[in-house]
């Protein structure tokens, strides 16, 4: 099996107005994919992250569509949209996702369960489900999808979003199963903490959660990882560096959790 280099790729980022998002969709333009993006909520992030990415790759095609990944119309309308802009497409990376301040499961409040797994999971269902039959006329191509390290490290706080996380994990390994026979590899980031993020921001201000992982922390003995380290990561996964690897969940953590 072959994989088509960047250069001829088009690809698709959801959530990537910033964060691990915006910092894979420059990294990719960095690395000469041509045709790049960008998914959000947000028309003004949206327009500030194709300037960011365009001042890499000032000659890359890179567009920003506005969708709310949790509804599989849009969802559908999008992917279908970029394909046909692109003349197909050939990379996909999963980034959208609620952010879910860790609270104790006895203190939660039922009502809001139906968001953290819409917000969570149904993104990506839904992303990959529309992106499918493209990869499958493309001859290939690559889906990585975000959970986090809530999927393998039971955390107090996180019973909910964990048992999301660990969904994505699942997923992505029985979709790689089944999508090989067509050449589509499929891999999943369970990163901890990421410095320079939304949901960093919003754990540390958190009085429960800033307590809860300050302690993790110190443990991150490598550094606590920022989003240019996943997008590295992210970047590989998808290259043809990377052909042959499907199915696998990778925490890059600092040393967070081994």
């Amino acid at each position: 099996m072959t994989a088509k280099p960047f250069e001829r790729c088009g690809a698709l980022l959801t959530g990537a107005t910033s964060g691990i998002g915006l910092a894979t969709a420059k990294a990719l333009a960095a690395a000469g994919v041509p045709r790049i993006a960008i998914n959000g909520r947000n028309a003004e992030r949206g327009a500030a992250a194709v300037e960011a990415v365009r001042s890499v790759a000032p000659t890359a095609e890179v567009r920003f569509c506005q969708a709310d990944v949790t509804q599989p119309e849009p969802v559908r309308e999008m992917v279908d949209g970029v394909a046909a802009a692109f003349g197909g497409l050939d990379l996909v990376m999963n980034c959208a996702g609620g952010n879910h301040p860790p609270i104790l499961f006895h203190e939660a409040d039922p009502a809001g369960f139906p968001d953290v797994v819409a917000s969570s999971l149904f993104g990506i269902l839904h992303t990959c489900h529309a992106a499918l039959p493209h990869l499958r006329r493309s001859g290939g191509g690559a889906i990585v999808n975000t959970a986090s390290d809530a999927a393998r490290v039971p955390t107090p706080g996180e019973s909910v979003i964990g048992a999301m996380m660990a969904a994505i994990v699942m997923f992505s390994r029985t979709l790689a199963a089944e999508a090989a026979r067509d050449g589509i590899r499929v891999n999943a980031l369970t990163p901890s903490l990421v410095e320079g993020t939304r949901t960093y921001d919003m754990v540390m201000a958190d009085p429960f959660s800033r307590r809860l992982f300050a302690k993790a922390i110190p443990r991150a003995r490598l550094g606590v990882a920022r989003p240019e380290d996943q997008a590295a990561l992210a970047v590989f996964l998808m290259s043809p560096a990377a052909v042959r690897m499907t199915g696998q969940a990778i925490s890059l953590n600092g040393g967070i959790s081994t």
